[in-house]
């Protein structure tokens, strides 16, 4: 018998009741297990993503009504500056929470720490 026969009788056909079991073998379950992750990883993104502009939207919003009762310039130039600085602590802040999240999904292959 040669070797291409050989390979041949031991590989499962797709059809086979064990193929699968036999993918999961060889590795594929693992596969599922990070796909999972995965997706679990990218909702919990999209979560703090979604948070996050709704909190700027509230800042934004209370910003205006500020703004809208300021009664002189120095005060209205106050309300500007700390929204600015503000908005740039917010931003930071979440950039580093999403850059935590994503790194820890590529270098550990698994879902982020929700803590």
């Amino acid at each position: 018998m040669t070797s291409k026969q050989s390979r041949e009788d031991k590989a499962p056909s797709a059809g086979s009741p064990g193929a699968f079991a036999d993918l999961q073998n060889a590795g594929f379950g693992t596969m599922m297990g990070v796909h999972a992750a995965w997706l679990e990883s990218l909702g919990d993104m999209s979560a703090e993503v979604a948070g996050f502009i709704a909190d700027r939207i509230k800042e934004d919003v209370k910003t205006q009504h500020e703004i809208l009762h300021c009664r002189d310039m120095e005060e209205m130039q106050r309300i500007q500056s700390r929204f600015i600085e503000t908005a740039l602590e917010q931003y930071q802040a979440e950039t580093g929470k999403l850059v935590e999240m994503s790194l820890a999904l590529f270098t550990k292959g698994q879902a982020p720490d929700r803590s």
